[in-house]
Parts: structure tokens; sequence; C-alpha cells
């Protein structure tokens, strides 16, 4: 049981975890052990409530398939169960990240004392810019 927050619980049933060779260097031993880890996990047959499920398939996440598939793979450590753990803390992570709704965003208008500050800042840059000028008188 994978627990994502006090009412999100995942089964293990419901995450794949399949041992594959790791790329990269590590001499003979990675020709012949099966370290990295490859998480697979169906968004859309997940028991996740509907409104995370919708947030995670509208999510623009690489790790997620077109298929509605979430595909992580751990490969930074040279044992297994640390490349497991790895993987499923980065699932909870990315599960946790669409749990929370982000506040909607009001526009505001400025106050009319930093709008009147605003011009007078201006007109008073202005004056000295046009001080600086060089007048012809012909």
């Amino acid at each position: 049981m994978l627990t994502i927050s006090q009412n999100i619980i995942i089964p293990d049933h419901e995450i794949s975890l399949t041992a594959i060779r790791a790329q990269g260097a590590g001499g003979q031993n990675v020709n012949k052990v099966s370290s990295a880890i490859h998480l697979r996990f169906d968004i859309k047959k997940a028991s996740l409530p509907e409104h995370i499920k919708q947030r995670l398939l509208a999510s623009s996440d690489t790790r997620i398939t077109k298929e509605g598939c979430i595909v992580i793979k751990a490969q930074q450590w040279r044992t297994q169960e640390k490349n497991r753990q790895v993987a499923i803390a980065r699932l909870q992570q990315l599960i946790l990240k669409h749990t929370k709704i982000n506040k909607i965003r009001r526009a505001t208008k400025p106050r009319k004392s930093a709008i009147k500050k605003r011009l007078d800042n201006k007109q008073h840059r202005s004056k000295t810019k046009s001080l600086r000028s060089k007048t012809f008188d012909s």
C-alpha cells in the first residue's frame, strides 16, 4: 500500500515494477545485473479520486504517456531495492503535486496614489532630461 495523503491510498497491485538492466558505466556488473527499476502506473484504472485522475491526464509531464500511464525509470543506485524506493517516491511526489489546487489569481487595480506617484515621477524625469538637451537659437 502506497500512502499519498490521509485519504489517498494506492494498492500495491495497481503499481507494476519491473527490474531492467541499467544504462551507462558500471563495468562488467552492468551487463549481468538488472538493478534499474521500471515503474508503470495506469491512471485510468487506478483507484484515485476522479478529479486527481483528470488533473494527471491533463498534465504536460513527459512521464505520462498518451494512453494515460505513468512511466518512471529509476537507475541512480546500484541496488534494486534503493531504485525501487526512489521510483515509488517519485510516483508519490507526482501524484501529491496534482492533489493540490492552485488559488485562482484575481487581477487587481493599482491604487490612485500609486498612479499619481508614477505620473509625477514620469514628469520629473521628463523635466530632468529636457534640461539636459542643448537648445539652438538661430
